[in-house]
């Protein structure tokens, strides 16, 4: 086979809906796609695109990747933390097969954007080939003043290219997340109504990696004529798919990006500025079939003071499940040929969080224990694998399989502006004292038990599509279970056996309410808030777990759940002795 990596799982299932179109083949036939928890392809398949993580599993069952005689490696740019250790994983199997005079595997790289000295060089000065692109000019616009808001600046700028630019003359906003994309598009739409005649139709299309494949289709297909297309994406569509009919692009110029403090052992999700690499890739959707626009929504001065190229997410993630699956493979990532090294506190960080984990079972030279080798199974982050592998234990599998599933998607939850009253009113009866994952687990009961379930989530304001995602995430853990021989029990309603559940993968991120009524976390003492949109928000409870940190202003814990002291002595004595909690345990 010839298999081609993507870094996201929209890029992988259009590219090869484009490609087996063109082949005039049917998808899943000789050309189809495998991305997490969906695997469209036959023995016939011979052209097999899949998300980066997706050949890390199967080389995790083949190192020498024998099933492929090709290995093309797409946007090598965006060096995403799967695409890193995939590298060293191919070279590795490349130089392995040549050892033993074995079918040799060719492996291509592909960018448009990228330090090829650098990529030639880690390849044993492999040979560089340049192919003349095929890019219309864009001409690109700055803002005069920095500007304080940028997705109010977007807006505007929407509505003045709207009012000037013919029809069919289509736009691609570059926005952050599902949220902010979901609350400008019903701001555009409001506005669009108050529009006068003279102005074209506006479509609203939101487009990121959550968003259901019949949903991102949608967003290729053309305009009738008189019409205008507004996108508003994530980095998704930066270089992984092209949008026919694109002429203006505007360019927030911010990115959410994820990054991993060793030191305070806390993942920090915030909005930070792109590098001028990203910038340019997002010009460049502009100019795919005819010369284009670019506004940027940031002056030239704030552009060049951008990085050049953006900082690879292995040097600033959370490292644990990477090494799980590298110790699968037998590999010790202090040893690794990583092309560009993270830094060794964060391997380090990462062996320690896995050996809390009961996953190794030492740093130096560490090796998988028995649960670790069913935790690297799980195409999960190692703290949620290790809840449903106690799951068994405290008689709640079926329950943690609905949490996992909804935590491993983006929120359910919509609140658009002007109606966050009635949304939340309308989702009272989910609302659990316990927290926000029962209330979760709540909410998806619901899903499950009725038949309408679009009017259902309309009624509620939930979001249809991450719900229906959610449930096919589920599905695919639930097989993963019976693989595991982990028979799906359920607690019937005793929810106390889930929060305790939960502490068993989440207890290095328990917070304390001090004495000033702040919190701060366990381990690393992190001053810590609840955030707004939980259900503890206004409340106080004396310990709390949370699933993540996001930073705007201020670190605020997202997905809370209330827990007793007293579990964490039963559950995790040994993480409560190192870090020697307040009088209330004892």
């Amino acid at each position: 086979m010839i298999g081609i990596t993507q870094p996201r799982r929209v890029a992988a299932i259009t590219l090869s809906s484009r490609v087996a179109k063109e082949m005039s083949t049917k998808l899943g036939e000789e050309v189809g796609y495998a991305v997490r928890f969906e695997d469209v392809t036959s023995p016939q398949t011979k052209l097999k695109y899949m998300t980066d993580g997706m050949l890390l599993r199967e080389a995790m069952l083949d190192d020498m990747l024998l099933m492929y005689n090709v290995i093309i490696l797409d946007e090598a740019h965006e060096r995403t933390v799967h695409t890193d250790v995939l590298f060293g994983i191919v070279k590795q199997a490349q130089l392995e097969r040549r050892r033993r005079q074995l079918m040799p595997l060719k492996i291509v790289v592909m960018s448009a954007t990228m330090d090829v000295d650098h990529f030639s060089n880690y390849f044993g000065s492999a040979p560089v080939l340049y192919l003349e692109g095929r890019q219309y000019p864009v001409q690109v616009l700055y803002t005069k003043y920095p500007q304080e808001d940028y997705a109010f600046s977007c807006l505007v700028t929407i509505f003045q290219i709207h009012r000037e630019a013919p029809p069919n003359h289509d736009i691609l906003v570059f926005l952050t997340g599902q949220e902010e994309i979901e609350a400008m598009a019903s701001s555009i739409r409001q506005i669009a109504r108050e529009l006068d005649d003279k102005t074209p139709m506006l479509k609203v299309y939101p487009l990121y990696s959550a968003l259901p494949h019949s949903k991102q289709l949608d967003v290729f297909r053309p305009m009738p004529v008189g019409m205008r297309k507004v996108v508003l994406s994530t980095n998704v569509a930066e270089t992984s798919v092209t949008i026919s009919g694109i002429k203006y692009v505007i360019d927030s110029g911010m990115v959410k990006a994820r990054t991993h403090h060793p030191g305070t052992g806390l993942d920090i999700l915030k909005v930070q500025r792109i590098s001028q690499a990203q910038a340019w890739q997002r010009t460049g959707r502009a100019g795919r079939q005819s010369a284009g626009f670019c506004f940027r929504c940031y002056t030239k001065q704030e552009f060049d003071s951008m990085l050049k190229n953006p900082v690879p997410e292995i040097q600033r993630c959370n490292l644990a499940s990477v090494v799980l699956q590298l110790l699968a493979l037998d590999i010790n990532s202090l040893e690794f040929d990583f092309i560009d090294k993270p830094p060794k506190e964060a391997i380090v960080g990462a062996l320690q969080q896995l050996k809390q984990l009961g996953a190794v079972d030492g740093i130096e030279q560490p090796n998988l224990t028995k649960i670790g080798q069913k935790m690297a199974q799980f195409p999960l982050d190692p703290r949620f694998s290790k809840i449903l592998l106690s799951a068994k234990e405290y008689g709640c599998v079926e329950e943690i399989l609905s949490i996992v599933a909804l935590l491993s998607g983006e929120s359910i939850f919509v609140t658009p502006p002007g109606k966050r009253e009635k949304a939340v009113a309308s989702r009272e009866k989910f609302i659990s004292t316990a927290g926000d994952h029962i209330t979760l687990l709540n909410v998806y009961q619901g899903y499950k038990n009725v038949e309408q379930k679009k009017q259902w989530c309309q009624d509620h304001f939930l979001n249809a599509r991450n719900l229906e995602y959610a449930s096919e995430v589920r599905t695919q853990l639930a097989e993963l279970c019976e693989r595991s021989k982990i028979p799906m029990l359920s607690c019937k309603q005793d929810y106390d056996q889930v929060r305790k559940c939960l502490v068993t993968g989440l207890f290095m991120n328990i917070a304390e309410l001090q004495r000033d009524r702040q919190y701060t976390t366990v381990g690393s003492r992190q001053v810590v808030s609840i955030h707004p949109s939980s259900v503890l928000f206004g409340n106080q409870p004396q310990y709390v777990l949370f699933t993540e940190v996001v930073q705007t202003g201020r670190c605020y814990m997202r997905q809370l759940s209330v827990v007793d002291p007293q579990w964490l002595t039963e559950i995790i004595p040994d993480y409560i002795r190192q870090h020697r909690l307040s009088t209330h345990i004892t």
